[in-house]
């Protein structure tokens, strides 16, 4: 009996630890809680809209994603094959614990067709780029839905040196119309890219509403988007989800000025969670960017819905978002931002984030990149099987005293 009676604290140890394990995570990790925080500055660098990289106008900087292989980005240009045919740069970014560093664009990259050819000019309007963990890029493309230029927004597969390999389907409610009655509007459309750390999804959003679900963002409201994912192992859409921007920052200075706000990019953290970038700027006001993170968690899956306005959307559970930083805090002069992706682990075991701006090849504007370190928060399963390690490794100590000391 005597034995008994000495496992019998232990087992009481473990049940106490568990539950005050469970209170614990349940206390940090709330149903909207952030899997991000601590968001802190490291720097920019700025390049003048008359850089030339191998021959070609460096600028339209609109997506940007990483090469953990290499230790390098992959940056596409926004360029309708106008200045310079269609392309991805290749650069290095020197990030420092607390600093960011040199940054070097070293390579360039022309997209090639299905025909093998470079794309013909105005028959794109890349904005996205997302790798694979096998070295495939994915590219985005927002399609144009001018009358003399009805172009449909695109998903496609590429190659690492720029091969068209396989389109992706596109329902047709995106493909736009001329008279405009449905479909993408021109430059708010397939804006983002991004893959899910699992590399089975891969996710895309219109910058702002399809003409049959709702409204441009203005000063007075935002922009119902939609978020679309593709399981990545059928290529095919899966799921598209309501994302509602927020309305324009800052009128413009004349009540004709032009304004807007877009969804330009989200990042994915893991399946259902992403980070979003929203840029606003309105004539004499400037640029307004914000940074959200997005969870897809109970969020309805709208695809077979061709048009929103035709439906009550009060009813639609959207994805929801919670802001994390406004830029504005940075106190710099922002430009048309538009990329991000996460880079390497610093020193600190931080994450960095890097983001970049389309200059719009504009010689009053300039090419920038900013560096953030970002701590991310532990899922309640990491802090719950942490916490069952050490549960267990406690275990293991108690039973081998109390074999010890039975054996003797």
């Amino acid at each position: 009996m005597s034995n008994i009676t000495q496992v019998l604290p232990l087992f009481k140890l473990i049940i106490l630890s568990l539950l005050s394990i469970t209170a614990t995570t349940l206390t940090v990790m709330p149903s909207m809680a952030s899997t991000i925080k601590n968001i802190d500055f490291l720097g920019e660098v700025t390049f003048s809209s008359d850089t030339q990289v191998k021959q070609t106008l460096l600028g339209g900087l609109s997506g940007i994603t990483y090469d953990a292989s290499k230790n390098v980005y992959y940056s596409i240009s926004d360029d309708r094959s106008q200045n310079n045919p269609a392309r991805f740069y290749t650069l290095t970014i020197e990030l420092k614990q607390n600093s960011l560093g040199a940054v070097k664009f070293t390579d360039v990259t022309l997209l090639k067709n299905q025909d093998g050819q470079n794309f013909p000019a105005q028959s794109l309007d890349p904005e996205g780029i997302a790798l694979t963990s096998k070295g495939i890029l994915y590219i985005s493309s927002e399609g144009d839905a001018t009358a003399t230029n009805l172009t449909n927004p695109f998903v496609n597969e590429f190659s690492i040196t720029g091969e068209q390999l396989k389109a992706l389907p596109v329902d047709d409610k995106y493909f736009p119309t001329a008279p405009q009655t449905s479909g993408i509007r021109t430059n708010l459309a397939f804006e983002s890219l991004t893959i899910t750390p699992s590399q089975n999804y891969l996710f895309t959003a219109t910058e702002n509403a399809l003409v049959q679900d709702g409204a441009i963002a203005t000063v007075s409201n935002g922009s119902p988007s939609r978020i679309v994912g593709y399981n990545t192992v059928t290529g095919k859409p899966a799921a598209e989800y309501l994302y509602f921007t927020d309305k324009v920052a800052n009128p413009p200075i004349t009540a004709s000025g032009f304004n807007t706000n877009g969804l330009v990019d989200l990042l994915a953290i893991d399946d259902k969670h992403f980070l979003s970038l929203e840029r606003s700027f309105s004539v004499g006001a400037g640029n307004t960017i914000k940074l959200y993170e997005v969870s897809l968690e109970g969020a309805d899956n709208i695809r077979d819905i061709n048009s929103l306005s035709a439906v009550d959307i009060t009813n639609i559970k959207p994805a929801k978002k919670e802001l994390l930083l406004d830029f504005d805090k940075l106190n710099i002069t922002l430009d048309n931002i538009e990329g991000l992706t996460f880079g390497p682990d610093l020193p600190d075991g931080k994450r960095s984030l890097i983001v970049v701006s389309d200059n719009n090849f504009s010689s009053s504007q300039s090419t920038q990149v900013l560096a953030f370190s970002v701590e991310p928060v532990p899922e309640p399963e990491a802090t719950a099987g942490l916490a069952a390690l050490v549960v267990a490794g406690l275990v293991a100590k108690r039973k081998s005293k109390f074999f010890q000391r039975s054996s003797r």
